[in-house]
């Protein structure tokens, strides 16, 4: 059982994703959005999991090569659009620390900066999908598990495990939308803190392992 390449390949991803790590990373995303919009959110990300890790399942190999696109180069791109997302984390302007100021503000008489809300689809693919749950490594991850599959019924059995691990991500997702209600906004800005400096460190491996590679397959 613990042999078999479906669950090798579920437990790969899932020690890849750490689902209390990436929970954690999701609380600032999730904050300014109503829980019908998680709920919405979660079954997106569940189903963009699931495409791409069948994707890379299947077509992953060749088509890297049709694109001439490694996966070093997408690693190193997550690098780069997470960071984008989690410096202003870890500066403190963005997240529950924005939401300090306006409460601060309206104590003090003063109108509150307008903000809308973004539509969770602008956010959904980037970076929420690519690169803080899937990225690069994870393709790299199905298209080696898939050239190792000696028959359709493993592919099979593939397929089924990249199923779970987007149940799997959608449900974490969900979940920190109700662990954010329960959170004090001061708290809330501690881990606004946190969660950057967790996102940029990943972002900056991520980064790191990218390029690496990238000069280690140029220069053999």
């Amino acid at each position: 059982m613990m042999s078999h390449p479906g669950w090798v390949l579920f437990l790969a991803l899932f020690g890849l994703y750490s689902p209390i790590a990436a929970l954690g990373s999701y609380l600032p995303i999730v904050r300014p959005y109503k829980s019908s919009d998680v709920t919405k959110m979660a079954l997106g990300l569940g189903l963009n999991v699931a495409v791409f890790v069948l994707v890379a399942l299947w077509v992953g190999e060749p088509l890297l090569r049709l694109l001439g696109i490694s996966t070093a180069a997408l690693t190193a791109t997550g690098g780069i659009a997470l960071a984008f997302a989690a410096i202003p984390l870890m500066l403190g302007k963005a997240g529950a620390v924005e939401e300090i100021g306006k409460l601060e503000a309206e104590e003090a008489g003063e109108a509150p900066p307008a903000g809308p809300v973004a539509d969770f689809r602008t956010i959904l693919f980037t970076p929420l999908t690519f690169p803080l749950t899937v990225g690069g490594t994870t393709f790299a991850f199905a298209v080696a598990a898939s050239a190792d599959a000696v028959n359709v019924g493993d592919k099979l059995w593939l397929s089924f495990a990249a199923l779970c691990f987007a149940l799997l991500c959608g449900t974490t997702l969900y979940l920190s939308g109700h662990v954010e209600r329960r959170i004090s906004l001061k708290g809330a800005m501690l881990l606004d803190r946190v969660a950057g400096i967790l996102l940029t460190a990943i972002a900056t491996i991520l980064l790191a392992n990218g390029f690496t590679d990238l000069v280690v397959a140029r220069l053999g």
